[in-house]
């Protein structure tokens, strides 16, 4: 009797084996693998938009990455092959999505200074800052108004910021802070820039893949601004920048930099002009990629970050005092005649 019991459990011991080694196949073998990569490349290959403007060439990548396809044998090493290609579009809008990782590119702002340091920041905004919504606003020094930003992505109404400008109202100008804002939502940042906005205005334009080659776009359609029927700034304004500032807030100095009475100040911004869509793979990770390029109003593209009027950088000096040159400079600015 023991001897059958024992029979039959290394035959369901078998038979489980045959099929996790089965499953294992069925996911990942070389016909799967391949089928993955070529859905990938094909993607990127008819609805990336940056091709011709960075100058890539996608099937010098494909003669790179496809061989070692085959050198894969995890759904891990597979990813990581899947990166390494993506990571050669240089964009930061460019993600993969699995259950264990996400693929994203950094280094368009790792390769630069810092150039924010919220320590220091916290010498000037003290604990006594105001908030609304995701604004934190304070009067400095020298009757100049303070007012940071970090994420598009947080809250913003039209009450909160009548909610600043009324505090400043005495004020000569308003430094306005998004450095380290890595984007979010483009409705606020229009939202935002429509209460300094001067007069109704042309500030970009916008093109939409409409074929498979690198240049079948669509004719650029205008994107416009009017003036809030909020109160609006019209004293000086001070936009401090770092290469933090990504995507929408990479638009939202595009459209700033366009007003008489604004000043960007700072470091070049992050990049990052090209709307994101998503797709997936037959894997079942999801993948993010630039497909529609903003423009700005002299039909140039911003994908590698927009220079300020003015540079700005931290030095040793500055972080062993605990100065931030980027507020000093800005508030001599509004104060000067």
């Amino acid at each position: 009797m023991r001897k059958i019991i024992h029979y039959f459990l290394r035959i369901q011991f078998g038979l489980l084996l045959i099929l996790l080694v089965t499953g294992c196949e069925d996911e990942y073998n070389p016909r799967s693998r391949k089928d993955n990569f070529e859905v990938l490349w094909t993607t990127i290959n008819e609805r990336y938009c940056f091709f011709s403007y960075k100058d890539i060439d996608w099937y010098e990548v494909k003669k790179k990455y496809e061989p070692l396809v085959d050198t894969c044998r995890t759904s891990e090493q597979l990813f990581y092959v899947f990166a390494d290609m993506l990571a050669e579009l240089k964009d930061g809008h460019v993600n993969l999505y699995s259950s264990f990782d996400v693929a994203r590119y950094w280094k368009w702002f790792e390769d630069y200074p810092r150039n924010f340091y919220a320590n220091i920041q916290e010498r000037y905004l003290g604990t006594d800052y105001k908030i609304a919504g995701g604004l934190k606003y304070k009067m400095l020094p020298d009757s100049v108004g303070y007012i940071y930003y970090g994420s598009f992505s947080s809250p913003v109404s039209n009450s909160n910021i009548t909610a600043a400008f009324e505090q400043f109202k005495d004020c000569r100008g308003i430094i306005l802070d998004i450095r380290d804002n890595g984007g979010g939502n483009l409705s606020i940042a229009d939202l935002f820039a429509g209460r300094f906005a001067d007069q109704h205005r042309t500030i970009g334009y916008i093109k939409h893949k409409k074929g498979p080659g690198y240049n079948d776009f669509s004719t650029p359609k205008a994107i416009t601004l009017s003036p809030s029927q909020a109160s609006r700034w019209d004293k000086k304004v001070v936009l401090l920048t770092n290469r933090h500032c990504f995507s929408a807030a990479n638009y939202f100095v595009m459209i700033m930099r366009q007003f008489p009475n604004v000043t960007v100040m700072g470091d070049k911004t992050g990049g990052g002009s090209g709307l994101p869509l998503s797709s997936e793979l037959p894997i079942g990770w999801s993948l993010r990629f630039s497909a529609s390029p903003i423009l700005n109003e002299a039909y140039e593209d911003t994908e590698f970050g927009i220079d300020p009027d003015v540079f700005v950088s931290f030095t040793d000096d500055d972080y062993q005092n605990m100065t931030d040159p980027f507020i000093e400079k800005a508030s001599l600015f509004i104060n000067s005649k």
